[in-house]
Parts: structure tokens; C-alpha cells; sequence
């Protein structure tokens, strides 16, 4: 049996949004000073859409944080130049990304790009992504064996002429690799004699192969910090747990930032096996708590896990307002979302396939969206009725978020009714 033997504790849903105020960063007391710092806190953020990085990171630090130390005296700033607070926690980013490599961006859960700490990355690499290379590999090569005269030595090699030029080369652009391993310029016919049927490049399949194998990484983008075309580069060597100890790792630390969660919530998360889950929730000792997935009397209730030191009440958090970027880690944290989503409100900010929008949180429960303009404006709309101090704190969130944006325009990669609506007012 998981964890010790003892009467259930009941957590209800005002201690889980309490938990997830101070956890995630969310309450004003509790805000970071890094990019890293937030990325630890919540174990991976969302890669997908590269903005929702920045925005994710942005909604957490204080004002002017995560640019990384700063002088402990104000320096002189010339009127041309843009004062710290205005980049945001762009520079303690990329700093993050790019140069400490103290984040790394790659393949996780599900299939998904994250943004992790680097020193979880070899227990995610094992745990989760080096499965998923594995039907990725074959998948390629099943495709390449139906539409093109490539197999897998032609891609072993290919494959190596690619690593080779990184390690010459440093970080290069996917075209700029194209043009020194010809072979990448290679076409197949995906598909072949179903209605899905078209010629595509090998290029991008054989970089996420490699990718997901852990051997390249993405470096910079190619333009700004939204875009989603990166350079490449070589991986990091980095000392790999056996399988069994990185799942205990992820879910522990993935506990420590979520929970009290439930079993589905974790298969969830992770798309690992359920006897997978099971066996990892075993060696972090796991105690069995029940959880109040609602309120009032038609609450539900679910048997949830915390970790063996994580028994004590949490008390309320002083009333904090954000505004959270599309996929943001926070609403995708869990598979059951009454907690903190009132189920009406759905329809207008989750896509059909369950991508969530940009959405606006008082006291740690959803309450609308956001979105912004052509012009730049960012715009919100409630969706439920928080009172007044609640509208002048997210009033406040809005204008803090629109200071660092500036003259960047944000489009998430997967709109919703509600972001369409307001974007286009």
C-alpha cells in the first residue's frame, strides 16, 4: 500500500489554490527572481509556443526580475536606452537558455516540448523522452522504407555528418545545416497511396530525431523571442539515473510543485503506464489523501497523493491577480480542473483539441481571458464576477505585462473563441 497506514487527510479546493498560489509564484509574496527559480518551481514549462516561455516566467518574477543580477546600486540610464525593468525576464531567459544552458528546451511529456531545469533533464530524457525517440526512430524509418530509397544506414550516416558539423560549427540554423549535409535536402513521399500523401523533407524529421535522442538541442531562435525557428547545437553530456529512479524523480518533484493530485492526473501528465506511475508514487512514498475536486455539496471527491512531508495545512495566501500565458503550466498542470475552472467557462477559452488560452486568475481560480491587440493593447475580459479588487489587481497585472511586451505582438499558436474575440475588438 502507497504511504503509511493513518486515517485520510481531506484537502479541499481553497487549500489546493492556496498551495498553487505559493508553489506556482503566483501570490505576490511569493514571486521569483529567475527564470530559473520559476522553472524549478513549476518542473517544466510549456515549449510549444515559444512566447508562452517568456509570458510564463513574466507572470511570476517581480518587476524587473529575471534579467539576472543586478548591480546593488540604480545605474544611469541615457534616455535611448531602455531601462532593466523594460526587457522583462527576456534577458534572464535567454541568459537561462542560451548561455548558462542552466534551462534546456527539449522534447518531455507527451510528445510536447518543454522548457526544464537542467538538472532534471537526464531524468526526463530516460523517464520520457528516450521511450518516445524510440517509436520516433522507427516511425522515420518505416516511412523512409515506404517513400524513398533511404534505410537506416543512409540515416546513421546522415546522422553523423550532422554531429560532426555541429561540433565543428557550434550552433547553426537548420538551413545553414541543409547546406553543408546535402543529405538533409532529401525528400520522401509520406504517406504513400492514402489520402494524407505528399513529399516532405527529412530534414526537420531527422533534427527531432536527434533531438528527442538527447544528442542536439535548440538554441537560439533564428528571429525574435517568440519564434519558433531555432538554431541547433550539440547536447550537453550529462550523467543518466537508471529508468526506475528518473520516474521517481519527475514525480517527485512534480508533487512537490502539484500536489495533492490524483492518479489520472499523473498518467496524465507524464503519458506514462499506469503501473509506471504506480511504481514511481511507491519509491517517493506517496500518501494517500482525499481530495475535494469541487465545492459546496455537489463537490466531488477523488483520492489524490502528497508527498510523505507535505501533510500539513497550507494556509490562505494574500489575494493575488495574474494574467497566464496559453498553455500555460499552471491550468495544464492537472487532468480535473473544477478546482480552479468553473466547467462553463471552458467552451471560450480551451481550443477543440484542449489547448487552454490566455487566461486572467484571481486567488487561484480562473476567471477569464485575455489577449492582445494588432496595436498592441492587452485587452481581458471576466468571465465571472470577482468584485472590485479583484478587477483593479488584474487592471494592475495587465499594465505590468504590456510594460515589458512593449511593441512585441503575441499570437498564440493555438487560438481560442475568447482570445479570437478579444484580439480582434
Amino acid at each position: 500500500m502507497l504511504g503509511r497506514m493513518s486515517e485520510k487527510r481531506t484537502i479541499g479546493a481553497a487549500e489546493r489554490r492556496a498551495r498553487l498560489g505559493v508553489r506556482h509564484r503566483l501570490a505576490g509574496s511569493a514571486r521569483a527572481d529567475s527564470a530559473e527559480e520559476v522553472a524549478g518551481a513549476l518542473v517544466a514549462l510549456h515549449g510549444t509556443d515559444p512566447a508562452s516561455v517568456f509570458l510564463a516566467v513574466g507572470a511570476r518574477t517581480r518587476s524587473g526580475a529575471g534579467a539576472g543580477p543586478q548591480p546593488p546600486a540604480e545605474p544611469q540610464h541615457s534616455p535611448t536606452e531602455p531601462h532593466p525593468e523594460a526587457a522583462g525576464p527576456v534577458p534572464g531567459v535567454e541568459r537561462a537558455l542560451y548561455e548558462d544552458r542552466s534551462l534546456v528546451r527539449m522534447h518531455g511529456m507527451r510528445h510536447t516540448v518543454f522548457v526544464f531545469p537542467a538538472d532534471l533533464a537526464p531524468a526526463v530524457q530516460v523517464s520520457t523522452t528516450r521511450p518516445a525517440a524510440v517509436r520516433e526512430r522507427a516511425s522515420l524509418l518505416k516511412h523512409l522504407a515506404a517513400g524513398s530509397p533511404f534505410d537506416a544506414d543512409w540515416l546513421a550516416a546522415t546522422e553523423a555528418r550532422v554531429l560532426a558539423e555541429l561540433g565543428v560549427r557550434g550552433e547553426v540554423t537548420g538551413a545553414e545545416l541543409g547546406d553543408a549535409v546535402p543529405e538533409l535536402r532529401s525528400t520522401y513521399v509520406y504517406g504513400k497511396g492514402t489520402r494524407q500523401e505528399g513529399v516532405q523533407s527529412v530534414a526537420s524529421r531527422v533534427l527531432r530525431v536527434l533531438g528527442m535522442d538527447g544528442r542536439i538541442v535548440r538554441g537560439r531562435p533564428q528571429g525574435a523571442w517568440t519564434s519558433s525557428r531555432f538554431r541547433w547545437t550539440l547536447a550537453e553530456a550529462r550523467a543518466e539515473p537508471g529508468p526506475a529512479e528518473a520516474r521517481a524523480e519527475l514525480i517527485g518533484r512534480w508533487l512537490r510543485a502539484c500536489g495533492p493530485a490524483t492518479e489520472a492526473d499523473l498518467k496524465w501528465w507524464t503519458g506514462w503506464k499506469v503501473t509506471d506511475v504506480r511504481a514511481a508514487l511507491a519509491a517517493v512514498g506517496a500518501v494517500p489523501v482525499t481530495l475535494e475536486e469541487g465545492e459546496g455539496a455537489g463537490a466531488g471527491r477523488a483520492a489524490g497523493f502528497v508527498l510523505p512531508d507535505d501533510l500539513e495545512p497550507v494556509p490562505e495566501t494574500e489575494p493575488w491577480a495574474a494574467l497566464l500565458p496559453a498553455l500555460d503550466p499552471t491550468p495544464m498542470g492537472w487532468q480535473a480542473r473544477d478546482w480552479f475552472l468553473d466547467p462553463e467557462l471552458r467552451p471560450a477559452l480551451y481550443d477543440r483539441s484542449g489547448n487552454i488560452g490566455p487566461t486572467v486568475w484571481w486567488n487561484g481560480r480562473i476567471v477569464g481571458g485575455w489577449a492582445q491587440r494588432r496595436d498592441g493593447t492587452i485587452v481581458h475580459r471576466l468571465l465571472a464576477d470577482a468584485g472590485g479588487e479583484a478587477e483593479r489587481a488584474i487592471g494592475a497585472e495587465a499594465e505590468r505585462l504590456a510594460g515589458w511586451v512593449g511593441d512585441v505582438r503575441v499570437t498564440p499558436r493555438f487560438r481560442t473563441p475568447l482570445e479570437r474575440e478579444l484580439s480582434a475588438e
